[in-house]
């Protein structure tokens, strides 16, 4: 199918999937759109759901809208509902496209200039959830709350917990680029909430010597300071620096970080 000449690709997002409204980002003057994974139990129930808030929201769902293909969130979420019955809403914050690189980024950078990590996790905590849990049944303590992303996605959701710990009680890190951002393995240390913090950290063995520098540090220092049994750490040998590697461990370190039973199931 093409349109004005140009290729497009059909939606993969499942019916349980919300792209909504642009909302206004007034940490960063600007407006951006969020897509909003229901379970299927949604509607039919009155329960209430832990939240997970996920960066680069365009290719956690759809290919129609994904830079390299998705990261196939919602079939795997209604996969392990149907299965082990690990349930949870996930909100995707798009990226901000050209704008990434300091949107997702704590620190200045000399190369990419100044990081707008602060604001943009001020934005997740002070603005965005605060709606979430307004518009949806949510469990909004620490404890159900999570953070998840790739690349510099896993970079801002390890700020996110350093910044925002009394909101912040779960972390996914997938190839998270310390090689950008240094200084946050000294600011994890600091961060008086690490014992009490679950945290899934996992590099790709191919994904080069500087990403598997920045994992083995990280790795180190949660042996060193995190709470017993509350992190993992995974150097995945055949992993590449793409989304069907982040695909492949999603949903092991869903059921890590919420406490699943779905260990014989992923």
């Amino acid at each position: 199918m093409t349109t004005n000449g140009a290729p497009t690709t059909a939606s993969t997002a499942q019916s349980n999937v919300h792209v909504m409204p642009a909302v206004e980002m007034k940490t960063l003057q600007r407006e951006r759109i969020y897509r909003v994974y229901l379970p299927e139990s949604y509607e039919e129930s009155n329960k209430h759901y832990p939240v997970l808030y996920m960066h680069d929201g365009q290719n956690l769902f759809d290919d129609a809208t994904s830079y390299v293909g998705e990261w196939g969130v919602d079939e795997a979420l209604n996969q392990l509902a149907s299965t082990c019955d690990l349930e949870m809403i996930v909100v995707g914050i798009d990226h901000g496209d050209k704008l990434r690189m300091t949107e997702l980024n704590p620190y200045d950078n000399e190369r990419f200039g100044e990081g707008e990590g602060d604001a943009y996790v001020d934005f997740l905590v002070n603005e965005l959830k605060p709606r979430i849990d307004q518009k949806f049944r949510t469990l909004p303590g620490r404890e159900h709350t999570a953070v998840m992303g790739s690349s510099m996605g896993g970079l801002i959701s390890n700020h996110a917990i350093n910044r925002h710990p009394q909101t912040f009680g779960l972390a996914g890190l997938f190839s998270p680029s310390y090689w950008i951002a240094p200084q946050i393995l000294a600011t994890t240390e600091a961060n008086p909430a690490l014992k009490n913090t679950r945290i899934y950290l996992s590099t790709g063995g191919k994904e080069g010597e500087s990403m598997t520098e920045g994992f083995n540090q990280m790795a180190h220092l949660l042996k060193q300071h995190a709470g017993p049994d509350q992190w993992r750490a995974q150097l995945d040998a055949d992993g590449e620096h793409n989304e069907a590697f982040w695909n492949r461990i999603f949903p092991q370190a869903v059921n890590f970080l919420f406490k699943g039973h779905c260990d014989k199931k992923v």
